[in-house]
């Protein structure tokens, strides 16, 4: 026991020391991600109390009875039964594994809100060429222009292995989020909605294209043009929103080239730029209860703020999130009043990677502060606090977490925005109640589909 506690310590120091100064590691580092470490940068062993396992290579196929992409997933832990669940009443107990967020809607939500704690499965995974181009960006990947782009990566996370100071590490950590697997070309049709206090709620209903740029199979970093992603969403329902359109160039260094945004109006039949579709931009279809960089739980550039990198906490979190996406799940039952059901929900306790951001001075955003909680293995933001001007917790947001087996690969199911002021929530993904969920192909689209000349054609 002693051995394997010194073994683990070694490896936490490992992933939280700085190791040069542009990111960059040695060699020698980089062969960690092919022993201690995941080909993801995570520590491969368990915790010491064995209750988070040893990652063994993640759920790399699919189920018997999964038949194609785009069908419902099948729950492979179907059989899996709660070990404890956490409510106001014992939350005392489980404290220190909890975030300020989850405390708040405990406090929030005292007689309704619970969290299932079932038994941790790391399912993260991706294929090999993903892993081969993250094990090359572990020793060329560097942050540029103060960490508002990135260079000398492609196709898989940039930064492995965090190093340099703990600002470095903060921004490594948010564009390894920003850039993580999640597939080439996906086409999904799903709706969000704006929970009121009193439970009502109107599904939006959209049919969403992206073509991951920065993991085209046939690219590289010099033919990306700066441009991670492309991305078109079409409004399907309610009637007096269907037709409407949105395109978006999305570029990796937006300081230097900002994001580019297009909107299509079916009322007016007319194309227009949107400039400001970004930062703390407010989402219409979210009843401003989201803002443009809140989508995803952050997206766009990061030189508004400070970002620190606090280390790795073990933290429940919610992963492997198939019961609350079956196809027989209706909204109305998803959708609680205050918050989403917590029986469908299922929490775990892995580790994550804590960041804070800090608003620059002289910077303007509606959030002071956030905090964010990153999945040690598939660097997906999975839990956000978010600060007023005031310095008052405000927002807490929620990527329910789960393996896409047909990637394979760990993406959110759902995600969730709270907002503890207003008693509201938001929730963006919503598709159990779709034919088909997300369809992922390997197709690599001419650039001439995402061009604004075709928005009006597509949206109406």
């Amino acid at each position: 026991m002693q051995k394997r506690k010194i073994l683990l310590s070694g490896l936490i120091a490992f992933s939280l020391l700085s190791a040069g100064a542009n990111a960059k590691v040695s060699s020698q580092e980089a062969q960690k991600l092919k022993g201690e470490l995941t080909p993801f940068g995570g520590i491969k062993a368990g915790n010491e109390d064995n209750t988070i396992p040893e990652w063994t290579g993640g759920i790399t196929k699919a189920p018997d009875g999964y038949k194609k992409s785009g069908q419902h997933h099948i729950d492979p832990f179907a059989d899996d039964k709660i070990l404890f669940t956490i409510t106001a009443q014992n939350v005392e107990t489980y404290k220190d594994k909890l975030t300020p967020g989850q405390l708040a809607l405990f406090k929030t939500y005292p007689t309704t809100y619970k969290m299932p704690v079932y038994q941790s499965r790391r399912t993260q995974s991706a294929p090999k060429w993903v892993e081969d181009n993250i094990f090359k960006n572990a020793t060329t990947g560097e942050l540029v222009r103060g960490g508002a782009g990135i260079k000398n990566a492609y196709g898989g996370v940039p930064f492995p292995i965090l190093s340099g100071d703990e600002n470095e590490k903060g921004l490594q950590a948010i564009w390894n989020h920003n850039t993580r697997w999640r597939g080439v070309f996906v086409t999904r049709r799903s709706s969000e909605v704006n929970v009121q206090r009193n439970g009502d709620f109107t599904p939006v209903t959209s049919q969403q294209e992206l073509f991951f740029n920065y993991y085209n199979p046939e690219g590289n970093e010099k033919k990306l043009k700066n441009i991670l992603f492309y991305y078109l969403s079409f409004t399907k329902s309610p009637a007096r929103l269907a037709g409407g359109a949105v395109l978006i160039h999305e570029t990796m260094d937006q300081v230097k080239e900002p994001r580019q945004a297009w909107g299509y109006n079916s009322g007016q039949r007319r194309v227009r730029r949107a400039p400001n579709l970004a930062y703390d931009s407010p989402i219409a279809a979210s009843d401003n209860l989201r803002t443009a960089d809140d989508t995803d739980l952050y997206n766009g550039a990061p030189d508004r703020y400070d970002w620190t990198y606090k280390g790795l906490r073990e933290v429940y979190i919610p992963y492997n999130s198939y019961k609350m996406s079956q196809g027989d799940v209706k909204y109305k039952t998803l959708l609680g009043v205050s918050h989403i059901n917590p029986d469908l929900t299922r929490w775990e306790l892995h580790r994550v990677h804590v960041v804070e951001a800090n608003l620059k001075k002289g910077e303007r955003h509606i959030y002071k502060k956030r905090v964010f909680y990153l999945d040690e293995d598939s660097w997906n933001a999975t839990m956000v606090d978010q600060y007023d001007n005031r310095g008052e917790l405000w927002r807490v947001s929620m990527a329910f977490l789960k393996n896409f087996y047909e990637l394979p690969g760990v993406w959110t199911a759902l995600d969730v925005f709270y907002d503890l002021q207003a008693r509201r929530y938001h929730v963006q993904g919503l598709d159990s109640e779709e034919r088909e969920t997300r369809v992922f192909e390997n197709k690599i689209p001419n650039t001439r589909y995402f061009k604004p000349s075709s928005l009006r054609r597509r949206g109406r």
